[in-house]
């Protein structure tokens, strides 16, 4: 059974906290908390574009426990932490700032292994924080009921009673449905507050997708340069990927000899996208069955063309040479960040793709046999 699982780093959304909008305001943040250590210190942190807290601000803790923060927002708003005491054991908060607001904060500080740590927010004039806080309040319902269903489990596997088992499970599935449902009826409420982005994280790209669409819909249309939507939306496009009888998406990156080629310059033959790096070891234990197909069919109209997620020209060059890839090939160096990868939803590497003489995908994550029966059904 899985738990709904709210955390700082969302599955879909690639925090960035730059963007543009509210550039330079002020938030203020006040709170007290409960517990006090040696250290009598807050932290702030700032989630940058790799989803790493970094501490830009401290505040003492006063003796009648409270703290304050006078925060300039980073242009757009940002997803912010605090970070009481910066201990194992420390509370860390999310708060989620556009610049204006005035968000208050009670909190325990400290979290256990047997109890997280208490805490309220409250903000008069803050979106995020009245949203985050219905989306908090939604998954702990679900976690009560879910922690109830975990020691019925236990008892009816001791007993292995499948029964009730198979109850409990269809139960659980019902509770998190509806859970879902009720975040999915906010966002058209949330809007284009980054809590929007954040609320991403209940939803499951494979079933819900239609709905991220429709997120990723309203930030294109009124944030269209916000770079705190512009990895959600990204990454979007990258579940989406390409399917199997639609157009072949265009790809133009430079090739070892630092020229653009177009892959629509391979029209007219049948053209297999390879996607690999040097770095990838199941990539290069492939290519000596690509090298084997492409010598095979390469005189019946077949072409590959290799699209590298490297970020070392020398080390993709090398794996060139060294694996004996004759073919074409072309890299933008840029990693997963490759403008190729996010178009046709590459995931994972190897990757491939095999279009037909008009460029529409024919077929897509064939390998070794599969590959080869292919290329003999079509080039025969």
């Amino acid at each position: 059974m899985n738990k709904i699982i709210l955390s700082i780093s969302l599955a879909v959304v690639s925090l960035c906290s730059c963007a543009q909008t509210n550039e330079g305001q002020e938030a203020v943040i006040t709170g007290k908390v409960s517990n006090i250590v040696p250290d009598r210190k807050v932290y702030l942190q700032l989630i940058n574009g790799r989803g790493t807290p970094i501490t830009i601000d401290s505040s003492d803790v006063k003796e009648d426990h409270s703290f304050t923060f006078k925060e300039k927002v980073v242009k757009g708003g940002g997803f912010y932490i605090l970070n009481f005491f910066n201990m194992e054991l420390s509370q860390k908060l999310l708060v989620i700032l556009e610049g204006g607001e005035k968000v208050n904060i009670i909190a325990d500080g400290m979290d256990t292994p047997a109890k997280k740590g208490a805490y309220q927010i409250t903000s008069p004039n803050s979106k995020n924080v009245e949203y985050f806080n219905k989306l908090v309040r939604l998954n702990q319902d679900l976690q009560v009921k879910v922690e109830g269903w975990n020691k019925q489990m236990a008892t009816a596997q001791a007993k292995k009673d499948q029964t009730t088992i198979q109850k409990i499970q269809n139960d659980f599935q019902v509770a998190q449905q509806a859970t879902v449902d009720k975040v999915k009826a906010l966002f058209p409420e949330m809007g284009t507050n980054l809590v929007a982005l954040w609320a991403t994280n209940f939803l499951n790209p494979e079933t819900d997708l239609e709905t991220l669409k429709e997120v990723a819909g309203r930030f294109k249309k009124d944030k269209p340069d916000n770079p705190n939507a512009k990895p959600f939306i990204e990454n979007l496009k990258r579940l989406q990927g390409v399917n199997v009888g639609s157009e072949a998406p265009e790809i133009a990156l430079k090739t070892p000899e630092d020229k653009v080629l177009n892959l629509s310059s391979l029209r007219g033959k049948y053209v297999l996208i390879d996607f690999w790096a040097s770095w990838c070891g199941p990539c290069r234990r492939e290519n000596p069955n690509v090298v084997r197909m492409y010598n095979k069919f390469k005189d019946k109209g077949f072409e590959i063309y290799g699209v590298s997620l490297d970020q070392d020209k020398d080390a993709w060059i090398n794996a060139i040479k060294k694996d004996g890839l004759v073919w074409q090939h072309v890299s933008d160096l840029q990693f997963w960040n490759s403008a190729a990868a996010v178009a046709y939803g590459v995931q994972g590497i190897p990757a491939t793709f095999l279009l037909d003489k008009n460029g529409n995908v024919i077929a897509k994550s064939l390998r070794g046999e599969e590959l080869e029966r292919k290329l003999e059904e079509v080039l025969k």
